[in-house]
């Protein structure tokens, strides 16, 4: 699932007939220049990285789209650069997040299910990299072959594509607004840094008791006398980790979301886990692994949540990535629709055609595809030493990433590629691939790799295709080449595949050192990869607990039932970390505060929208801040510099951490709400979610 920054403006229709782009075609202006690329790659990379580690720790990704356009023109403002070159900048710039979604989302998946004993560059490196970079060039050459259709129809709004290009037109005018951005990465970087050298505690464990957990009869005293003792508590992170980056997702998902995703931690940790505790308590050591509960009662509840609660979960995931598509299913028929009546269309010579319609010939794409499935059947073979296997696997996934592509290409057109249901998609493709796998007699180790490396090529072609489709869309508003976008998010693509595998790493192998056991546990649950791990070894392995997964299932048709706006949300928050889902909640609250003051000050449409804006810059500050020093601290980790032996105090105060939480908050609100500016002054595009 990915949630992040929608932007909404106001949208006409625009037919091929009647739209004039904002440069019109006959202008010669700058367009593709190495030092926009090599801004936007570095962009690429860097915004690509903080989202791993958001999406490894949180199970969220925020679109690099916004923040992408924002540092990019306030770069390319140095060199004097044109709209068109900033638009070449921002798409090069905004690609990486799509790869990192993809990777984060499946790529962990193959040591959580044991297939690879260890995630490290000798042996993960090449595979993983191999993989995105199948991924990500299919996402750029199937959404090549429907570009046109779906760009020009006036059906699909591309809300985010509009917004981006009012941005860009809107920057010709002013670069502010970035400060908002670059400022609070410092911010949001020097507070999880306190919090790493001990300044202050970021997380605090607090003993609930729930009444009588079992009862055991002892002796006391020299006379042997016996006594009844009723033991009870459970152990959880009741209070909200102190984490600026989950502080800054709340805040950009707002109060409504944030608390759909905290009901799901009150239900696993309030109702579920004391639930089960309290009315099993010991005999619960006969339903989890052994040495499960060695650690008191904090090691059974977690035990409990790990073991239990989250397969229940996945069942609730499971419904909710269902119930999506099938809301979606208009708007599925309509990207296959339009994807086969494009390619049943005639070739044109491009040289015959105006800037603005020229692009990658169908002869190149078709050729291209072929070229990458030949190399994919190749890796599937290697990877399972199967050759009907092997070859059986790489169809699927060529056939899967073009449907699945084009539908989330007329996904993005519809709601944006914010909102753009990846994980759903990709679950159904896993679902698919590990059926056929099982018909195949590909079973255990063998089969379970096959079913999550076609996942992990389909989930990145979609979340590839989903975000160039909405740059041809910019690039169709503003009068950009196509065929310079393809190129140039080719090249990104390539690069941004050739790195992302170090954050992956990097976060990976820190945990280790850190006591954890790397993708999976506490400190980095994955949880898209886990769902992923768990659903390939359940159907292929045959080590799902399906009457857990089943209640999961009742519970997801419950809230579809109520009416609950994401079951799929709530079945994420209780997949996280308690302490997680608590501090994105606090965010929300946040937002909400900031909303009521701005309403409160009487604040027209042109004031709300700045602070709205404003907001949103500020929230993604402390996001990509934390981020950004988090691979910083993963890699002081990997040197083996001992973090606690550079400790500021010793035993550091949880209430330092409240009072860091109200400040965060104080500057989520007034910052903000400082720049409504004057009533007279125009309104930006407006944020929203």
């Amino acid at each position: 699932m990915r949630q992040a920054l929608l932007i909404r403006v106001p949208y006409s229709p625009m037919s091929e007939s009647k739209y004039k782009p904002f440069v019109p075609q006959d202008m010669k202006m700058t367009e593709f220049t190495w030092r926009a690329v090599l801004i936007g790659l570095v962009l690429s990379v860097v915004l690509g990285a903080a989202n791993a580690y958001l999406g490894l720790r949180a199970g969220i990704t925020i679109a690099a789209t916004y923040p992408a356009a924002v540092i990019g023109m306030a770069l390319l403002r140095i060199f004097k650069g044109s709209i068109l070159e900033e638009n070449i900048c921002r798409t090069a710039g905004s690609i990486g997040e799509s790869v990192a979604a993809g990777a984060i989302f499946t790529l962990p998946a193959f040591f959580i299910a044991k297939s690879w004993a260890v995630f490290d560059f000798e042996t993960a490196y090449w595979k993983s990299t191999a993989m995105m970079l199948t991924g990500s060039v299919l996402g750029v050459l199937f959404v090549s072959l429907v570009r046109r259709v779906m760009v020009e129809d006036p059906e699909l709004p591309f809300p985010e594509s509009v917004a981006a290009a009012e941005i860009h037109k809107a920057g010709q005018a002013s670069s502010g607004a970035a400060k908002f951005l670059f400022y609070n990465m410092i911010v949001g970087g020097v507070v999880y840094i306190l919090g790493v050298f001990k300044l202050f505690a970021p997380d605090y464990d607090l003993i609930v008791k729930i009444g009588e957990l079992g009862k055991s009869t002892v002796k006391l005293g020299a006379a042997g006398t016996n006594k009844v003792l009723g033991v009870g508590g459970v152990t959880m992170s009741a209070a909200p980790t102190v984490s600026p980056a989950y502080i800054g997702v709340g805040y950009i998902i707002g109060i409504r979301l944030a608390a759909l995703q905290f009901s799901g931690g009150v239900l696993a940790w309030g109702v579920l886990i004391p639930a089960l505790i309290y009315f099993l308590g010991p005999q619960l050591a006969n339903y989890l692994p052994p040495g499960a509960t060695d650690q008191g009662w904090e090691g059974l509840a977690n035990a409990v949540w790990r073991f239990i609660v989250r397969p229940i979960a996945v069942g609730g995931m499971l419904v909710g990535a269902a119930f999506t598509l099938f809301k979606m299913r208009k708007n599925l028929s309509i990207g296959l629709k339009k994807a086969f009546s494009d390619l049943n269309s005639k070739t044109v010579d491009s040289s015959t055609l105006s800037r603005t319609d020229r692009y990658m010939s169908s002869k190149t794409v078709f050729a291209l595809i072929g070229v990458t499935f030949i190399a994919m059947c190749a890796l599937y073979v290697y990877m399972t030493g199967n050759l009907l296997v092997g070859i059986v696997a790489a169809a699927v996934m060529l056939v899967a990433g073009f449907f699945f592509s084009t539908v989330s290409g007329s996904l993005v057109g519809m709601i944006g590629s914010s909102n753009n249901p990846i994980s759903g998609l990709t679950l159904s493709t896993l679902i698919l691939a590990a059926i056929l796998m099982v018909s195949l007699g590909a079973t255990g180790p063998q089969g379970v790799v096959a079913v999550l490396g076609v996942a992990a090529v389909v989930c990145v072609a979609a979340a590839v295709a989903g975000e160039l489709l909405q740059d041809f869309k910019v690039g169709y508003i503003l009068g950009g080449t196509p065929r310079s976008i393809q190129i140039v998010e080719l090249i990104s693509v390539v690069v941004s595949s050739s790195v992302m595998f170090f954050p992956l790493m990097l976060l990976h192998e820190a945990n280790i050192k850190q006591g954890g056991i790397g993708f999976g546990d506490k400190g980095l649950p994955a949880p898209q990869a886990s769902l992923m791990a768990l659903l390939a070894q359940g159907i292929v392995g045959g080590d799902m607990p399906w009457p857990l997964v089943g209640m999961g299932v009742f519970m997801g048709i419950a809230m579809i039932m109520m009416q609950v706006k994401s079951p799929m949300l709530v079945s994420v928050g209780m997949y996280l970390p308690f302490a997680t889902t608590f501090a994105i909640f606090v965010g929300g609250i946040i937002r909400s505060a900031t909303d009521y003051f701005a309403e409160r000050s009487k604040y027209n449409t042109a004031q709300k929208a700045r602070v709205e804006n404003s907001g949103i810059l500020v929230a993604s500050g402390f996001i990509a801040g934390e981020a950004l020093t988090g691979l910083v601290v993963a890699g002081i980790a990997l040197a083996d510099w001992k973090i606690d032996d550079m400790a500021i105090i010793k035993q550091p105060s949880y209430l330092v951490g409240m009072a860091v939480i109200v400040l965060l908050g104080l500057i989520l609100m007034k910052v903000p709400l400082g720049a409504a500016g004057s009533p007279d002054e125009p309104a930006p595009p407006t944020a929203m979610m």
